[in-house]
């Protein structure tokens, strides 16, 4: 599945490169996510930790930057991991493009991503607008970071998948009734 997200930063470009390549600073802004190890100057392997519903779900794994180019501000990112439990997994292949903007960064992410087990069953359309939701909490945490304010506790919290997917229900419902309600 891919899937595209944008945001904007109110940080210069460099500052915002020298955040994306940093896979400590990207863990620290995704609530479960940790790095714990480096295997050589581009992979990293660690741990996402998801609650979906009553069952929290754990990933091993490992990241790699295939290419870096710093003078686009272009990157892309290989990981894949496994449930501790051996329910499932997910590889994921990601670009990231930044683009200089008045005041800021513009960050294009472009996902392709395969998942299968648990996370799998709850569908293309629940996966994307979780995704979304997850891009919204990484972006405010780190537009946070970027301006220096402290940490919000991200690591020490497991991702609320459930949490998330309600949120992400609530939005297609009200994508759906705004429809209905056009083409009345």
């Amino acid at each position: 599945m891919k899937i595209e997200q944008k945001l904007s930063l109110d940080a210069p470009p460099e500052r915002v490169w020298a955040f994306l390549i940093d896979p400590y600073q990207v863990a620290s802004c995704l609530p479960g996510a940790a790095i714990t190890e480096q295997v050589d100057d581009r992979t990293w392997r660690g741990t996402i930790t998801v609650k979906v519903g009553p069952v929290t779900t754990s990933y091993k794994g490992t990241i790699r930057f295939d290419r870096l180019d710093p003078t686009r501000w272009e990157a892309e990112l290989v990981g894949q991991g496994q449930d501790v439990r051996g329910r499932g997994g997910a590889e994921m292949r990601m670009q990231s493009r930044l683009a200089p903007t008045e005041g800021g960064t513009e960050v294009t992410v472009v996902s392709e991503v395969n998942i299968s087990g648990l996370l799998a069953q709850l569908g293309r359309g629940m996966i994307e607008n979780v995704s979304t939701q997850i891009f919204r909490q990484f972006a405010a945490a780190m537009q946070q970071k970027l301006a220096g304010a402290p940490a919000s506790g991200a690591q020490a919290q497991s991702l609320d998948a459930l949490s998330l997917g309600a949120k992400a229900v609530g939005q297609a419902v009200k994508r759906f009734l705004g429809g209905e309600a056009e083409k009345a």
